[in-house]
């Protein structure tokens, strides 16, 4: 497996992360004192505020984020793109989209929506390469 490989396997385990993050500390609480509800879990989450609600949002975007990463760097495999290059873009992403996370759990929302840029942007280097590696 090549290091993108590996990244695609993070990048899809980053949602489950952003549970975890809106999830934490609440286990030990009855659902009917506002601790997490295993029975209704979506609900539980809509009604979450503050850092919850907005980890929970990362959540969404994460999964958002996961067909173009894949994609990306699937298709620029198939092509026969530079290998090294591939695989240096894809840890810029992961690392890109674990700064996005952070930024959004903090309520950073310029630097998140720069991030979250940044991150479409190695996508579709990526995708680039493709076309490079292509010919």
């Amino acid at each position: 497996m090549t290091v993108a490989n590996y990244c695609l396997l993070l990048a899809c385990l980053l949602p489950i992360v952003c549970a975890g993050i809106a999830k934490a500390g609440t286990f030990s609480t009855k659902p009917a004192e506002g601790g997490y509800d295993n029975r209704d879990p979506r609900a539980w989450l809509a009604r979450q505020t503050g850092y919850r609600a907005r980890a929970n949002a990362a959540q969404a975007n994460s999964f958002e984020a996961l067909p173009m990463f894949i994609a990306s760097v699937l298709v620029a495999q198939q092509a026969g793109a530079s290998q090294p290059w591939v695989d240096a873009l894809a840890v810029v992403f992961v690392v890109l989209r674990l700064v996005y996370i952070a930024l959004y759990v903090k309520d950073r929302a310029a630097w998140r929506s720069l991030t979250w840029i940044a991150g479409l942007g190695v996508c579709l280097a990526i995708f680039l390469l493709a076309a490079i590696g292509a010919r």
